[in-house]
């Protein structure tokens, strides 16, 4: 696909500077674009390349003040980053809206039904029952359980599973390799200690607009859903509880562990390798750092938090500043000792 630089600009609601005829046709780093490649500088670290770079066009921002002239032309918007981003949403769609149809061998069961512009891989397995939308994009090997919904324009990579009575929302996107509605870790100690299996009878509930990473495993409730809130990003192997809900526009990076019947608020940010205990409630608007765990309910709103167990953010570093120190206090108090 071959583009005008101002055909950019007006999807951008940009303004041009230089030639705006010139076409590109690619998208790529800064430092290493070449001629027909459209760029970005939102980190002002890399601005040096915005001088030698290759590329035939940038994206940059408004306030920007050139220290030197450029031979791309230069494409201004209030956000580089976000412009961008919108630019590799545009080429993704673009991309899988050239995939449609149904390849073979694919099975669908009694009782379900697909809407129309869809595309079903090869090997992929929809059950009995199951309602699915319009533009939906179903990738080879994915296995979609008896009665589960989906919405429309879901796309689900290859190999995903989702798991009987799973409900998708509209405009997700599953990642190969995530599982859907797989049991939740419910055993019952008997007096003998062995485990009794606590059956799992409920379902996963993804709302709108959710992405699913690669490898990322969210529990069937016991009772009940597992619910993930609209506008909600999970990152690539993170597990999630039975009967746990997360709010709405949350972000959880990778190696996160959710314990059951805990609920998340809406706009939370979790970082990577975070442990949450069961049966809490982290409130809107918290930030959690990484490697933190959480051991106890969160209950004030916009509050950021790290550490293991997890307080304060500011606590934790002036904290972690005096550990830092403990041998040379040991060493001072020992001196004390010898004085006394």
């Amino acid at each position: 696909m071959e583009f005008t630089v101002q055909q950019i600009a007006d999807l951008l609601q940009g303004k041009v500077e230089g030639d705006n005829t010139i076409k590109v046709s690619t998208l790529a780093k800064i430092e290493e674009a070449t001629k027909g490649a459209l760029a970005f500088l939102s980190n002002l670290k890399y601005e040096p390349f915005l001088y030698t770079t290759q590329a035939s066009a940038v994206i940059v921002a408004n306030t920007l003040e050139l220290k030197q002239p450029t031979t791309a032309a230069l494409i201004r918007v209030e956000d580089p980053y976000t412009s961008f981003s919108t630019l590799l949403q545009y080429y993704q769609t673009a991309l899988l809206a050239s995939k449609s149809g149904v390849e073979e061998p694919c099975f669908i069961g009694q009782g379900s039904a697909i809407g129309d512009n869809h595309y079903r891989g090869a090997f992929s397995y929809i059950g009995a029952n199951c309602k699915i939308g319009s533009n939906v994009k179903i990738f080879p090997q994915v296995y979609i359980g008896d009665n589960v919904t989906i919405g429309d324009n879901t796309t689900i990579f290859a190999g995903a599973k989702l798991y009987t009575n799973t409900v998708v929302g509209n405009n997700c996107t599953i990642h190969s390799g995530a599982v859907l509605g797989s049991d939740g870790f419910g055993w019952a100690p008997q007096a003998d200690g062995t485990y009794k299996a606590v059956p799992q009878i409920g379902n996963v509930v993804l709302e709108d607009d959710i992405s699913i990473g690669a490898n990322t495993a969210i529990d069937c409730a016991t009772m009940g859903s597992t619910i993930i809130r609209s506008g909600t990003k999970i990152d690539n192997l993170v597990q999630i509880a039975h009967n746990v809900e997360i709010g709405k526009h949350t972000v959880v990076a990778s190696q996160t562990g959710i314990s059951g019947s805990t609920k998340v608020g809406n706009h939370c940010v979790i970082a990577g390798q975070v442990g949450i205990v069961g049966h809490i409630t982290i409130a809107d608007k918290t930030t959690i750092g990484a490697q933190s765990g959480v051991s106890k309910s969160v209950k004030e709103s916009g509050n950021i938090i790290q550490g293991s167990p997890a307080f304060d953010y500011k606590q934790n570093l002036r904290a972690m500043t005096v550990f830092r120190k403990l041998p040379e206090l040991q060493r001072d108090l020992e001196l004390l000792k010898e004085k006394v």
